[in-house]
């Protein structure tokens, strides 16, 4: 009787584990020692990929400092270290090793609509991350010397007819509430921390910014005017924001500093200057109730207010614009 043959499954290959990636080495705590306006720094930056962050690092790399960043992803570098700001998690370590730390993280304002979750997102990007830093910074023996914190000129409001200094009062708004509330979770850094609140401006950067939305639509012949365009735009160029965050670093400045060009600009000159640059009509107009609808609580909050910020502090501490005018601004953007 022939035997019955038993069925052999067929031979699979074995499963390779994949390596686990080694550790990330955290530095050695460094020594303090007295910062000077010549002095290299180690500088741990979080939001170092955004359009401000990446101009900075680039800056700070050209200063001689070294630069670190905080990323959400794993390191891919032995200047990367993970963190998780909406968690509140960064090991506290990290602020024994640097001399200074730069806050830009937060979500992007430009997205439309904001509704009421991205309105959340909006203020709770900026306040964990800031308390994620302040919290590490108290954990540490030996916390940074400096933080400087970003902020925005979103805290004064819609102001016609006023100059805005940084001693000038609160606004009212929804972003005049999430600076306020950005900011006192700076101040709670370690007394013996220098902190800045970065009260920035709208940004003209190359392909960018604010200039992107309002560049394509004047590309496509629909320059317009803005509300009724007399309201001024707080504006930097993209290039003075991040050197002013390098010259705060050994600076004795702190508290609130903002970050706008010397010279204010309303919005239907900042617009008109992008059309006559791009050689494209200045035409239409824009009223106020057409943004409101079009854009919601964004254009609202971004487009029609007045804000006739100056840099008080920044100037009467010697710092030098690269771009005193928004027209030499846009015409550096536009150029590059």
């Amino acid at each position: 009787m022939a035997q019955k043959r038993v069925p052999v499954p067929s031979a699979r290959p074995a499963v390779r584990r994949q390596p686990e990636p080694p550790p990330v080495a955290i530095p050695k705590p460094i020594v303090r020692r007295p910062i000077a306006k010549d002095s290299r720094l180690r500088v741990l930056v979080a939001g170092a990929s955004g359009l401000i962050g990446t101009e900075l690092v680039q800056q700070l790399n050209a200063a001689g400092h070294t630069v670190q960043r905080l990323v959400r992803r794993p390191p891919r570098g032995e200047h990367e270290f993970s963190w998780a700001p909406d968690a509140k998690i960064v090991d506290f370590r990290l602020l024994e090793s640097v001399d200074a730390v730069v806050n830009l993280s937060g979500a992007s304002l430009n997205r439309i609509p904001w509704t009421t979750r991205y309105k959340q997102q909006i203020l709770r990007s900026r306040v964990k991350a800031t308390q994620a830093l302040v919290e590490a910074m108290g954990m540490s023996s030996s916390p940074p010397p400096i933080f400087l914190s970003g902020s925005a000129v979103g805290y004064y409001g819609d102001r016609p007819g006023e100059t805005l200094t940084e001693e000038s009062s609160r606004g009212t708004g929804f972003l005049a509430d999430v600076v306020a509330e950005w900011e006192a979770a700076a101040l709670l850094a370690p007394a013996r921390t220098r902190t800045v609140l970065l009260r920035t401006g709208v940004v003209l950067a190359p392909g960018g910014g604010a200039l992107q939305p309002l560049q394509l639509a004047t590309r496509f012949g629909l320059g317009s005017t803005v509300g009724h365009g007399t309201q001024h735009w707080p504006w930097i160029a993209l290039h003075d924001e991040a050197a002013a965050i390098v010259h705060l670093l050994t600076s004795a400045l702190e508290g609130p500093v903002n970050l706008a060009g010397p010279t204010p600009a309303t919005s239907e000159e900042i617009t008109r200057r992008l059309a006559t640059d791009l050689h494209r009509p200045h035409m239409l107009k824009l009223p106020e109730a057409i943004v409101g609808v079009g854009m919601g609580e964004m254009g609202r909050e971004l487009l029609l207010p007045s804000q006739k910020v100056v840099p008080a502090k920044l100037e009467s501490d010697g710092f030098v614009f690269r771009y005193r005018t928004s027209d030499e601004a846009i015409d550096a953007a536009l150029a590059s």
